[in-house]
């Protein structure tokens, strides 16, 4: 009987060590997965960044769409009406 009991915990044992070792390993990959999407993340905001930089705006408006500047001798600026309370 002493016998089947200690079978049972060293059973026990194994498989509570087993089951911490599968955890620890989908916590490695877990940790892995964060640290390339943070990477990932990282290149996202500098290619965002890049695409919106005012000299390319300005020049792909250019280029694309034949925008340009307005000359400022043709700008006219006109008056807000103040809002009746």
């Amino acid at each position: 009987m002493l016998l089947f009991v200690l079978i049972v915990c060293a059973l026990g044992v194994v498989t509570s060590q087993h089951k911490a070792r599968r955890a620890y390993i989908e916590l490695q990959k877990a940790q892995a997965e964060a640290r390339r999407l943070d990477v990932e993340w990282g290149q996202l905001q500098l290619e965002q960044s890049t695409w919106a930089m005012h000299s390319r705006i300005e020049k792909e408006a250019t280029n694309r769409l034949g925008m340009r500047v307005v000359d400022p001798t043709h700008t006219q600026l006109a008056p807000v009406a103040a809002a009746n309370p």
